[in-house]
């Protein structure tokens, strides 16, 4: 039903604005209300392996049958989705809990809604055959391509720390996500620090480019970040929004066969890919301490590293807004608040 009151000629419309002044006297909600007149949420996203839920919502059509209008943007990466949240052109990004750490040092307009997703197995480095990188304690003085400011960037330090390599002695290179697999192929780099699916598609695509071994030390929580103002002003829709994602983790978990194909479809990726990676990801909604925890020793490391300039660590736990979740699953939240 058609509720606007202005014509395109900028002159009112007795009747339409009629009609709606006896809609809004019926039924307040149908002004304005936010699931039906209010703009749609803006989400950037990159086309990440973790960013599943959202994929699987979206083709449900989970979102507008939770009465929520969601416009997603793609976006290289979740640098970038916060970029454009500044910028006002997102209203909500998603990314680790890295990418909110270095962002919180520069600014504070922004907070974590949810967890979705988390993963061992996210993050890997890929080694080019002529590299001579055998092992982690072999990193130093070498070139090593990364997303800066990201779980790429934290994922490389660490893995040098714990082989006793100083990293430091590394020469990190920072390409976005779309050119680092290129970059490890035309040698440019040894190395690359880089999520799924560009490491699958490195292995696949690089002759003898192969998964520097780990020992899954890094676990990935990625989140739904979304700016104050829709915090403020549109709670309800993200609180429907992640009745969406929640209904999509259960389809993940119900529905494999049609999530693989899903997945195939949204990263253009092999079947074989998407069933590689379905059981070394965990997907499910929540808000708990381990966030918390993460982000502090992140911060710390950033700031020993001289990553960031800081004298004070920021408080994390403003930068946690639990209501929506709350509402939607309140044994999710495991942070007091």
């Amino acid at each position: 039903m058609d509720l606007t009151i202005f014509s395109q000629g900028g002159q009112a419309s007795l009747w339409r604005y009629a009609r709606a002044a006896i809609l809004f006297a019926v039924c307040p909600f149908a002004l304005g209300g936010p699931a039906s007149a209010a703009q749609p949420l803006v989400l950037a996203i990159s086309k990440a392996s973790i960013n599943l839920p959202i994929f699987v919502a979206e083709h449900e059509g989970y979102f507008t049958a939770e009465g929520v209008s969601v416009q997603i943007d793609e976006v290289a990466s979740g640098v970038r989705g916060m970029e454009l949240m500044a910028e006002g052109k997102a209203d909500m990004t998603t990314g680790s809990e890295v990418l909110v750490m270095f962002n919180s040092f520069k600014r504070d307009d922004f907070a974590i809604v949810a967890t979705f997703g988390t993963s061992t197995e996210d993050q890997k480095v890929i080694v080019h055959a002529q590299s001579g990188i055998g092992s982690g304690a072999q990193l130093a003085n070498k070139r090593i391509g990364a997303i800066l400011g990201s779980a790429s960037h934290y994922y490389i330090d660490t893995l040098a720390l714990l082989n006793g390599v100083d990293p430091k002695s590394i020469t990190l290179v920072g390409y976005q996500p779309g050119t680092i697999v290129g970059a490890l192929a035309r040698h440019e780099v040894d190395a690359i620090s880089i999520w799924q699916p560009q490491g699958y598609r490195a292995t696949q695509e690089i002759r003898g480019a192969k998964v520097l071994a780990d020992s899954g030390f890094y676990t990935q929580r990625y989140n739904l970040i979304a700016s104050r103002s829709v915090i403020g002003a549109r709670g309800d829709d993200l609180t429907r929004l992640l009745r969406a994602l929640d209904r999509a983790n259960q389809f993940i978990v119900n529905e494999p066969a049609k999530v693989r194909a899903i997945l195939s479809a949204q990263l253009q990726v092999e079947a074989a890919y998407a069933e590689w990676l379905l059981p070394r990801y965990r997907f499910r909604l929540a808000l708990d301490q381990s966030l918390l925890t993460s982000l502090e020793s992140e911060a710390r490391w950033a700031r020993e590293e001289g990553h960031v300039k800081a004298t004070q660590l920021p408080n994390y736990l403003t930068f946690i807004q639990s209501a929506p979740l709350a509402r939607v699953r309140r044994n999710a939240v495991g942070i007091a608040q």
